[in-house]
């Protein structure tokens, strides 16, 4: 269904724009209906960008992102439309996509004034009842309604209604949760995870190590805009080859153990990759090696980079 081939995405810095900063090198996996694959790094490794490259939000600088085999970056008019009636996202802060003085609802017009101008009033509300109970929520209690007066788990979950407005086939939730407390955490997570039982699939975009581990088939780890590791979820977590990817799983808290400062990455300790190939070097020129299989489609990437 999606696929990024050696996607990368640079920035012009400077005060006039005379440096280039790459956001993300080479980056390239793959999503299937009905799976979810968990994007997963620190603050900055380019997590959200390669959202916004799915999302169409941002252009591509090299490589490809394509979508049952047509590359998105090519869409304009129609095709662009037909695109996002296919794909969709959720972001972070759920309150800063609605406008306070507009009701909350008026996210759901938008999607019948762009894609269904001519479907019926009636049928329209089948349509739009149908949507808020897949995501649990009663349309007398959220409808006409202002923003102020849902609580943050609602007005996440009727931006995921509206994505279902379009029957989609592809969801980007970028750290959808991060903001909501942890009652409304849980049924957030349980209508992923009924949307992904339905054939959905979905790019969860978290920091969040337990997260992607409880909800995803298989995981991304992502580091200063490099992949580093990445598989079937429990070969990644319960198998971690690259030092960033036990550092991350060695940094989540333990409340039966007493907290200890954990030491940082260092380059010059045994890669894992090396000891995969045969020659035991890489391509350390400023390229990006193709990542190494340890178990089948378990793959771990150099650690000698200064990544």
């Amino acid at each position: 269904m999606l696929e990024l081939d050696g996607v990368g995405k640079t920035y012009k810095v400077g005060a006039f724009g005379g440096r280039e900063m790459a956001a993300l090198r080479d980056v390239s996996f793959a999503v299937r209906p009905g799976e979810v694959v968990s994007l997963i790094g620190e603050s900055g490794s380019g997590k959200t960008t390669l959202g916004r490259l799915v999302l169409r939000l941002a252009s591509v600088t090299r490589g490809a992102i394509r979508f049952d085999g047509t590359d998105v970056s090519r869409l304009r008019g129609r095709r662009l439309t037909g695109y996002y009636r296919r794909v969709q996202g959720v972001f972070q802060d759920p309150f800063s996509s609605y406008n306070p003085i507009f009701k909350a609802d008026r996210v759901l017009h938008a999607i019948r004034a762009g894609f269904f101008p001519g479907v019926p009033a009636a049928r329209w509300r089948e349509k739009v009842d149908a949507a808020l109970e897949a995501v649990r929520l009663d349309p007398a209690q959220v409808l006409n309604k202002y923003p102020h007066q849902l609580s943050g788990g609602q007005l996440q979950r009727l931006l995921i209604a509206r994505a279902l407005l379009l029957d989609i086939e592809l969801l980007v939730a970028d750290e959808i949760i991060s903001m909501l407390d942890a009652s409304t955490r849980i049924d957030v997570l349980n209508l992923l995870a009924d949307l992904k039982a339905r054939g959905l699939g979905i790019l969860f975009i978290t920091h969040d190590l337990s997260l992607g581990h409880y909800l995803s088939d298989r995981a991304v780890i992502l580091r200063r805009g490099v992949v580093v590791e990445t598989g079937p979820a429990d070969k990644v977590f319960g198998d971690p080859r690259h030092p960033y990817t036990r550092t991350l799983l060695a940094s989540v808290p333990q409340l039966h153990r007493k907290w200890r400062s954990r030491p940082p990455i260092d380059s010059a300790d045994p890669c894992a990759y090396h000891g995969l190939r045969a020659d035991g070097s890489c391509e350390a020129d400023g390229k990006v090696p193709a990542l190494a299989s340890v178990d089948g489609d378990h793959l771990v990437g150099c650690a000698r980079l200064g990544q």
